[in-house]
């Protein structure tokens, strides 16, 4: 079967994604971040991959290092024998308005959220490129393509994964590898749960469907951008967003 890593799978959309992609068929590496609680998650969301029938194993490894998601390449290619896909989904939020933002907070969230797709496409291409067959779907978000207040980190880093998928798409096409990228909206996730009803209540008025989207949505783009009905897909950016730039 075919093999797709997907990074930032113990929880949130990551293992929606994980889930759907087994549900697919796919081999299934379910990376998290190196902690307990995440190690927890990511053996849960195995587990339900594994009663689809498809092989599913955990990899503990903090993407926004190069060693890290070295020896996590490494590992992956001995246990599964080829990497056919990835999924960029890791990511981190250290909100603030750019006049109180700290310089750690700022260059944290590009470590984790811009630099590990840099580390994993690199890593895995030179893979794909073996295999001359190769399917990456990054993940970035509405803030990347519109700004948001407060996001000044968050959105430059999802404004770079934009440029680096079609980059990407447009380096390595010739040896069959697409790269494409899903950019959600205001989605239902642990990270939105906490925000204010009132502020809720606002954001989802600026959608046209005037809902949130689930995580579930993100991972149905995400499967066809990975499947052969996509074969003929690169460079491209997909909002998955209810119709909220309009």
């Amino acid at each position: 079967m075919a093999a797709v890593i997907v990074t930032g799978a113990s929880q949130g959309i990551g293992a929606c994604i994980a889930k759907r992609l087994a549900k697919d068929g796919w081999d299934v590496v379910i990376n998290h971040y190196p902690s307990d609680s995440d190690k927890e998650k990511a053996i849960a969301v195995a587990e339900e991959c594994r009663a689809l029938g498809v092989k599913a194993e955990c990899y503990a490894a903090d993407v926004s290092k190069y060693a890290d998601c070295e020896a996590m390449v490494k590992a992956v290619k001995e246990d599964f024998g080829s990497i056919d896909g990835l999924v960029n989904n890791a990511g981190i939020t250290k909100d603030g308005l750019l006049a109180r933002m700290k310089e750690e907070d700022y260059d944290a969230v590009i470590a984790v959220n811009q630099k590990s797709v840099y580390n994993m496409m690199k890593l895995v291409t030179s893979v794909m490129m073996k295999q001359r067959h190769g399917r990456i779907v990054n993940v970035s978000s509405v803030a990347g393509l519109y700004g948001n207040p407060g996001q000044v980190n968050y959105s430059a880093s999802k404004a770079a994964i934009i440029g680096m998928t079609k980059t990407v798409a447009k380096e390595f096409g010739s040896r069959n590898i697409t790269c494409n990228a899903v950019a959600p909206g205001l989605i239902r996730t642990p990270m939105t749960d906490v925000l204010s009803d009132e502020l809720k209540a606002k954001m989802i008025e600026a959608v046209a469907l005037r809902r949130y989207g689930e995580p579930e949505e993100i991972a149905s783009v995400v499967s066809f951008l990975l499947s052969d009905d996509a074969s003929y897909v690169t460079g491209q950016v997909i909002e998955i967003s209810g119709g909220l730039s309009m």
